[in-house]
């Protein structure tokens, strides 16, 4: 496997996250990404845009509440800003967020990403070829476009569009429409490599594009450390995030493909009741050895490699360290081990 760029998590506010994003860069990370949690997707990304030798990407902006004009225009302004160097990350997310949380209308996810992502992609692509804008999709239309709306041509290229997927129709139709696939964080070796690359191969061959063309971007839950207590202390906060993880349906694929279905219905028995100790207790060293990276940042490198290492498109990682901060020393070091070569 050749050498690995790694992305990490900017989770700061926008007043706060030009300082954490020049920490984070110092410390060896290649792009820092955004997701859409207690503050805005956008704003932390704007503040740091040509202020920090960073790529920059969503991961992810929700889609399905967002009309594809805000999202074109955003995104074209932050690849402006940061010289080229932003990638659009879209989601889905489930029913209860979308109508309760957003206050949107839900669609079936699939079929609404792949009108999404192409109603974004035809937008930009009339600002850049200045082609006349016309698309029309069942839950969107775009045909309206006068000049004094237009931002003209992108001077340093349009923003790869990359989709968030878990389940085998998200994947499809991330490879047949999208620049790249964000591989959900929860997952294994096996449903990587048995359900996910299937799943891109399928999508490939009905569009008819080339592996070459599409971009895979794995995401890997990371408990790291030197000592066994640095160690032991990133692996409870790993535990507690897949407990959550594992408690919610939409991951059971994971779970159902490493036997443990039932494990799924219990996590998710208990989530109802508020029992977090208890789900927490549920997820043994098996299954957080199996679904998260842990160890030396050397280890984590080496695991992160043997994942994901021949698959084509793969050249960056994005890691997530839940409850716990790893010192910039750690970093660093994990960001040269995955930067090496590897020979499997």
């Amino acid at each position: 496997m050749g050498p690995v760029l790694l992305d990490l998590q900017l989770d700061a506010r926008a007043d706060r996250s030009l300082i954490r994003a020049r920490e984070l860069a110092g410390a060896g990370a290649a792009g820092l990404f955004t997701f859409e949690g207690p503050h805005d997707v956008f704003l932390p990304l704007a503040a740091v845009a040509g202020r920090v030798d960073a790529d920059l990407m969503t991961n992810v902006a929700i889609a399905m509440p967002r009309s594809p004009m805000h999202l074109a225009h955003t995104a074209w302004d932050l690849q402006l800003m940061s010289g080229g160097r932003f990638r659009l990350g879209l989601g889905s997310q489930i029913r209860p967020h979308i109508e309760k949380r957003y206050g949107a209308r839900w669609s079936p996810p699939a079929a609404r990403m792949r009108e999404i992502v192409l109603a974004v992609s035809a937008i930009l692509r009339s600002w850049q070829d200045g082609t006349r804008l016309e698309f029309r999709g069942e839950h969107t239309t775009h045909t309206l476009m006068p000049p004094t709306f237009v931002p003209g041509p992108n001077p340093f290229g349009l923003p790869p569009i990359l989709l968030g997927a878990l389940g085998p129709l998200m994947t499809r139709t991330a490879a047949e429409v999208a620049d790249g696939l964000l591989v959900m964080p929860f997952h294994s070796h096996r449903h990587f490599h048995e359900r996910t690359l299937p799943a891109v191969a399928e999508g490939l061959a009905r569009a008819g594009r080339p592996a070459a063309d599409f971009a895979v971007h794995p995401q890997a839950i990371v408990a790291m450390g030197r000592t066994d207590a640095e160690v032991s202390g990133a692996r409870a906060g790993v535990r507690a995030l897949l407990a959550f993880y594992g408690s919610t349906p939409s991951y059971l694929p994971v779970l159902e493909v490493e036997g443990w279905a039932d494990l799924q219905l219990e996590l998710n028995r208990l989530s109802k009741t508020g029992d977090i100790a208890a789900m927490v207790a549920l997820v043994d060293d098996t299954m957080l050895d199996t679904i998260a990276v842990a160890g030396t940042p050397e280890q984590c490198a080496a695991e992160i490699h043997r994942r994901f290492g021949g698959v084509p498109g793969v050249d960056r990682v994005c890691c997530y360290f839940p409850g716990y901060d790893p010192p910039a020393d750690q970093v660093a070091a994990l960001a040269a081990a995955l930067g090496t070569s590897v020979t499997a």
